[in-house]
């Protein structure tokens, strides 16, 4: 198994040990000792799977309180994956970390707590499947926009299908304040 740092050195690729045949494969999808010695020792508590149709764009989700890290994986399909650091403190804060994953890579993205999360579907349909650090919390869900200007993430789709809520989603300048509050390091 390989770990490697993406554009922003805390969002990592996982590229685990695949065991194949002409009978199939086997992978570990997470094993705590292994990952640990790599430098991804956290406590999961929560398993989440999402299926999202073609032109799909969900995000970018994060949580104000007890932020999530996510070790991401897709399990059919294709996507585009990205990460935005939200930590005021850093010296990426505003940047973003992006992969193409598919289903037949088994790669993994390891996002750390307090960065925003968000995919776009790029196949007929995608299942997504996501450990999280922290149990998801509906009143302290938010969102960034996903095509804010100061990010300048190059999304591959021009007219994204999106939810309410992310289609109404506050640009990082009008977060910047609160980000600030809210996770003083």
């Amino acid at each position: 198994m390989d770990i490697l740092p993406l554009q922003i050195p805390a969002v990592r690729l996982v590229r685990p040990t695949v065991h194949g045949d002409e009978r199939g494969f086997f992978l570990e999808v997470w094993h705590q000792a292994r990952y640990a010695c790599l430098g991804l020792d956290h406590p999961f508590v929560q398993l989440n799977h999402s299926r999202s149709q073609q032109g799909t764009l969900r995000g970018l989700h994060f949580q104000w309180v007890r932020p999530q890290g996510k070790l991401v994986r897709l399990l059919s399909g294709e996507v585009f994956d990205v990460a935005v650091d939200l930590r005021p403190e850093s010296p990426t804060f505003g940047r973003w970390a992006g992969k193409h994953l598919t289903a037949e890579s088994h790669e993994q993205i390891w996002i750390p707590e307090r960065f925003a999360h968000g995919f776009c579907v790029l196949t007929a349909q995608a299942d997504f499947e996501y450990l999280c650090t922290e149990p998801y919390t509906a009143e302290h869900d938010a969102v960034l926009r996903w095509d804010d200007p100061e990010l300048a993430i190059p999304w591959p789709l021009a007219n994204p299908r999106l939810s309410p809520k992310d289609a109404a989603a506050p640009r990082l300048a009008e977060l910047r304040e609160r980000l600030q509050h809210a996770w003083r390091s």
